[in-house]
């Protein structure tokens, strides 16, 4: 009897020895925008593989200039195809690990429910508003795309003075969520949050105002021997992950 307890602690403490070892941590830089679909799927990650996912969320631009800089990331989820493409080019991302991971889209949203009713370019012209959020262009796609859409309605030069800009679109989704600002334009996604449970009203831009919004993934070169850093990339390309992304309001490819 003794001898039998014996075998099976040391095959249990051999179990737990395998599976520390064989359990990965994977250091993940994720745009602002897909932050809360990023956590769902590193639930579901974390419990069939036992590794972890240690996530740092911000604007692309940003994250671009540490990761120049040697910032320690694993992997990189970025909310354009052009900063992982350089990345790439320099030498910096393991070429051919690059992939579009989500299609974003955007929309004019306020914390009032009264604000919109489909009529996006009337609330916008009519200028009823004090403060209008925006991610900042030179950093974050979001703000690039939401001042191609104010020039396009020839908007941009008559409210420019009037938006406040986020560092990202979290920070900018935060602003018309606190009220700070009246409306902002954010991701379709983060309207679409379980949290919100459909507070507050939206016009959803029509995608000929702006560039597409490519989400690409990449393998960063601080990453290429992390097998656990490779594996969530393949689960984010699988059936599940890509049922979860949908949920979230993104299109795919």
């Amino acid at each position: 009897m003794f001898f039998r307890l014996f075998v099976l602690t040391l095959l249990t403490v051999f179990h737990l020895l395998v599976t520390t070892v064989s359990a990965g941590e994977v250091r993940v830089a994720v745009a602002a925008n897909f932050q809360s679909p990023l956590k769902e799927l590193a639930r579901h990650f974390e419990q069939t593989t036992g590794h972890t996912i240690l996530m740092s969320s911000g604007s692309s631009g940003k994250f671009y200039a540490q990761i120049t800089h040697g910032a320690p990331f694993d992997l990189f989820f970025s909310a354009d195809a052009t900063r992982p493409k350089l990345l790439e080019q320099e030498a910096l991302a393991v070429v051919g690990s690059r992939f579009t991971y989500a299609i974003g889209t955007l929309s004019l949203w306020s914390s009032d429910p009264a604000m919109f009713n489909n009529n996006g370019p009337i609330v916008l012209s009519e200028g009823h508003f004090d403060h209008l959020a925006i991610a900042n262009p030179k950093t974050a796609p979001y703000g690039t795309a939401a001042q191609q859409v104010l020039v396009a309605l020839g908007l941009w030069d008559r409210l420019k003075d009037r938006i406040v800009q986020g560092e990202n679109i979290g920070q900018t989704f935060h602003f018309v969520y606190s009220k700070t600002a009246q409306l902002g334009f954010v991701a379709t996604a983060q309207t679409l949050d379980p949290v919100l449970n459909g507070t507050g009203s939206r016009w959803d831009v029509p995608q000929h105002l702006y560039d597409p919004l490519l989400q690409q993934a990449v393998l960063l070169m601080y990453g290429r021997q992390n097998e656990a850093a490779k594996a969530f990339l393949d689960y984010v390309k699988g059936p599940e992950a890509r049922t979860i992304i949908e949920g979230f309001g993104y299109r795919l490819e």
